[in-house]
């Protein structure tokens, strides 16, 4: 049976990854906790968006300041339910009305293997403690 991952940014199935604001990855990390969301990859990135960075002034000279710290989550999800109940978690904790709230990207995954056991497809994402 053919399956869909769901990935914010991200295995066979639905990809998702999300770029936010440089703060708040605790917040993050907890709202998804908050609906039983396993298997989150979180990283420190620098990017930039629609803001374009900003200027600053350092021993009186000023500078551009391009890139900007951001918060990189990855998650896969195994069906298009799942997909949405992530977006909704993950703009609901990000939202400030700002520019610079980030993006949430949502792709579709052609195929995923564990690797210890090299379970694939579905049973590849699927959290089994043993």
């Amino acid at each position: 049976m053919p399956f869909k991952y769901r990935w914010l940014h991200h295995s066979e199935g639905v990809a998702l990854y999300s770029g936010l604001g440089g703060s708040g990855a605790t917040e993050y990390s907890d709202a998804l906790n908050q609906i039983e969301v396993n298997g989150i990859t979180v990283s420190q990135v620098m990017g930039c968006g629609a803001q374009r960075g900003y200027k600053e002034v350092v021993r009186g000279s000023e500078i551009d300041i391009f890139l900007q710290p951001k918060i990189k989550f990855e998650i896969v999800v195994s069906s298009e339910e799942w997909e949405k109940k992530v977006i909704d978690t993950i703009q609901k904790a990000a939202f400030t009305g700002d520019v610079g709230d980030g993006k949430i990207f949502s792709y579709e995954i052609r195929s995923v293997m564990k690797i210890r056991t090299k379970e694939t497809g579905y049973d590849a994402v699927q959290s089994q403690f043993e």
